[in-house]
């Protein structure tokens, strides 16, 4: 099955990253979230982050106008009617995901594939609320989308060999690696990264070393790109905490257990650089970090 249309819901940091791939890879895109008005911002942060490679000489102005114009936003479902393939990129909340993947599949046509963006809850469980268990895939992008390469490709107990092969096939053409992994609780990525970031807020928590010293540390020690506090700051301490949740519930293993730490500043919303405080403070919500 080719995908030529495709279908991304939530506008945020990573739906607003595979609209941007998929627009690129000559795709028309269909971005859509609760209301226009936040479709177009992510249809913004598109524009932005397309104007950033082009100054960099990694994407020509032609090349991004034409992908700006491929894109089309929307605060209505029915907009994804013709979609080839829906990738959906909202809360990592199991009962919301579920609720909209039975919309969507009295919605979409007959074979249309229905992917999400999920880290960590289970594709045979999404796919349990639809008929077409058989068309549901994970498709699981890093952040940031545009830079880099990977996607985690999850099958579910019922996903089918041709919509495994039509999802691996468009990740390619997006310029993604994609690589395959069973569904189990946090799949890969996150059943090997969440374990760390909690360990490091333990180390926090126990008074062993203050954020910038694990982060240093795991820097300079183990060659990280950033530290592991950095990174949470960065994919937001809410969306970790609910992972590891997923993997404590899913695997019944109390080494997956949430930092008492980690789910106080939850409760307290210093959820990162998205609210401007996490380990480290930010200038204003999403905002560079602030140094000393």
């Amino acid at each position: 099955m080719a995908i030529e249309r495709v279908g991304v819901i939530g506008a945020g940091q990573m739906g607003a990253g595979i609209a941007h791939v998929a627009a690129l890879a000559g795709k028309a895109v269909v971005l859509v979230d609760v209301d226009a008005a936040l479709a177009e911002k992510g249809l913004a942060v598109v524009r932005k982050n397309l104007g950033r490679q082009v100054e960099k000489g990694k994407v020509t102005a032609e090349a991004a106008e034409a992908a700006l114009a491929r894109i089309a936003v929307s605060g209505d479902l029915a907009a994804l009617a013709d979609a080839d393939l829906v990738v959906e990129a909202i809360v990592e909340n199991e009962e919301v995901k579920r609720g909209l993947f039975s919309r969507l599949d009295a919605l979409l046509q007959p074979g249309a594939i229905l992917a999400s963006n999920t880290s960590s809850i289970s594709i045979t469980r999404l796919a349990a609320a639809t008929k077409r268990p058989e068309s549901v895939i994970g498709m699981h992008f890093m952040n940031p989308v545009p830079v880099m390469q990977l996607v985690e490709v999850i099958r579910g107990i019922a996903t089918s060999d041709g919509t495994t092969e039509a999802v691996v096939a468009a990740a390619k053409e997006m310029g993604k690696v994609p690589v395959e992994c069973r569904d189990f609780p946090g799949f890969v990525s996150n059943r090997v990264l969440m374990p760390m970031i909690n360990e490091a807020v333990f180390a926090v928590f126990e008074g062993v070393a203050t954020p910038e010293a694990v982060d240093t540390i795991m820097k300079l020690g183990m060659n990280h790109p950033m530290g592991p506090l950095t990174l949470a700051d960065f994919i937001g301490l809410d969306t970790c905490l609910a992972i590891l949740n997923v993997l404590h519930r899913g695997l019944g293993d109390d080494k997956y257990r949430p930092c008492p730490l980690l789910v106080q500043m939850v409760d307290a919303g210093w959820v990162g650089r998205k609210a401007g405080r996490g380990f480290y403070r930010y200038s204003g919500p999403g905002g560079e970090k602030v140094a000393g």
